[in-house]
């Protein structure tokens, strides 16, 4: 087994959901390694939101994106075990920009979003971006323990986890 077992935190989007994107994105994932441990589709409150989106509190779009995220359908929820030798940041990369600099995890802009990754493949407008990531071990804990009872991440081993990872 790898040396890191870190989770994350993957959101698809009202958009991403409505747009039958689900499956897609569940599917890269697991294509690339991560252990699906929780998943469940859901349709949270403004309150909700709030609280998973607070660190964005100050910015101008928050009320928007709260607005956005608790109104426009349900989303699906995800918590997966990366087990690698990589850890977080290369998650991120992989969701947001396939790329190898910290800078280019962050970008949300799907004009910005290299082809072949989720949003570069996707996602039309800045706003709608299918699905959100969490960018680091401890905002994943976070998200995880929010959205998830701990009895509904299950523990588990892959049958071909000896083929895939030394």
């Amino acid at each position: 087994m790898a040396a890191n077992n870190e989770r994350s935190f993957i959101m698809v989007k009202p958009d991403g959901v409505q747009r039958g994107l689900t499956g897609e994105i569940i599917k890269r994932f697991n294509n690339r390694g991560y252990k699906l441990v929780a998943c469940k589709l859901v349709q949270p409150s403004k309150e909700f939101m709030q609280k998973h989106y607070a660190d964005l509190s100050s910015k101008p779009f928050f009320n928007g994106l709260v607005e956005y995220m608790s109104s426009s359908g349900p989303v699906c929820a995800c918590s997966r075990i990366w087990e690698n030798k990589e850890r977080v940041p290369l998650y991120c990369k992989y969701l947001k920009a396939r790329v190898k600099t910290f800078v280019n995890v962050v970008k949300t802009n799907p004009l910005a979003s290299a082809p072949g990754t989720i949003r570069g493949d996707y996602c039309v407008d800045l706003g709608r971006n299918i699905c959100h990531g969490s960018d680091a071990v401890e905002s994943a804990k976070r998200e995880i323990d929010l959205w998830f009872k701990p009895e509904e991440v299950i523990t588990y081993s892959l049958i071909e986890a000896p083929m895939v990872y030394e």
